[in-house]
């Protein structure tokens, strides 16, 4: 296969080190174009405008819009030569069921999947401390090198391959960044069906947590092997192969309540 054209996108914004150490690692294997949003617009899931406005950027084009609108217009309007949609690096996790409609990089993912090319989303796990916040850290771009490394090896390699022909798109998760030399290894899991929201109430505030993040701090979650969240946490790189359409189950109790409705 000739160099691939590659549309680069996120939900961190175009300005983010994640976003520019995966456009650099993709320089490396194929033509990489950015469409990206203008401004950070993480957990928006599937949101999309009616209008954005474009704008010309040293890498490509800013959009003052959702990772989904720069999909589509990537896709359908700035580039629509493109062989690849590749999603990130996305700044902290994206792992479980319940993440995948929420996330905005997946999302853009998802969405290249309906215009019938490959994607693969792309994050970096973030662990941490008890005294600090995660929207307040920056990590430099070099933190994001496990992630940008896979997403290219899986760029390189899987497009000549059967690799799409048995999954919509990618989903790829780097483990916490660590002082051993050399590559994690990789291991194509699942989404884990671990779910750990909570809100709490004081009269006033409701305030909504996940409370995942910190037992994945302590290395205490009980998800099993062969999950996405086990692997990070097991210092591997996460690869789910996903299906972007909804799937359909019939069975008989339903078509009996949908028999019955007009008698």
């Amino acid at each position: 296969m000739s160099e691939p054209r590659i549309l680069v996108t996120n939900d961190d914004g175009i300005e983010s080190p994640g976003f520019r150490a995966l456009y650099e690692a993709l320089e490396d294997v194929g033509d990489p174009v950015a469409v990206a949003p203008y401004s950070n617009q993480s957990a928006v899931g599937r949101a999309r405008s009616f209008e954005a406005t474009v704008h010309e950027y040293e890498l490509g084009y800013a959009v003052e819009g959702t990772p989904v609108d720069c999909v589509i217009a990537g896709v359908e309007a700035l580039c629509p030569d493109v062989d690849v949609v590749v999603a990130g690096c996305n700044k902290g996790a994206n792992l479980g069921s319940y993440v995948m409609g929420r996330s905005g990089t997946v999302s853009a993912a998802v969405e290249a999947t309906f215009f019938d090319v490959p994607a693969i989303a792309v994050s970096q796990y973030v662990p941490t401390t008890d005294d600090e916040e995660f929207e307040n850290l920056t990590p430099p771009k070099e933190a994001y090198a496990d992630a940008c490394d896979a997403a290219a090896y899986l760029v390189e390699e899987s497009l000549g391959s059967a690799v799409f022909d048995g999954a919509d798109y990618l989903n790829v998760n780097a483990p916490a960044p660590d002082a051993t030399e050399g590559r994690p290894p990789m291991t194509v899991t699942e989404p884990s069906p671990l779910y750990a929201m909570s809100a709490e109430f004081d009269g006033e505030t409701i305030r909504l947590e996940d409370n995942i993040w910190q037992r994945m701090q302590r290395g205490d979650i009980p998800d099993e092997e062969g999950t996405d969240r086990r692997a990070v946490v097991d210092g591997e790189i996460s690869v789910s192969p996903l299906a972007a359409p909804h799937s359909v189950e019939r069975h008989e109790h339903l078509d009996e309540l949908a028999a019955k409705y007009r008698v």
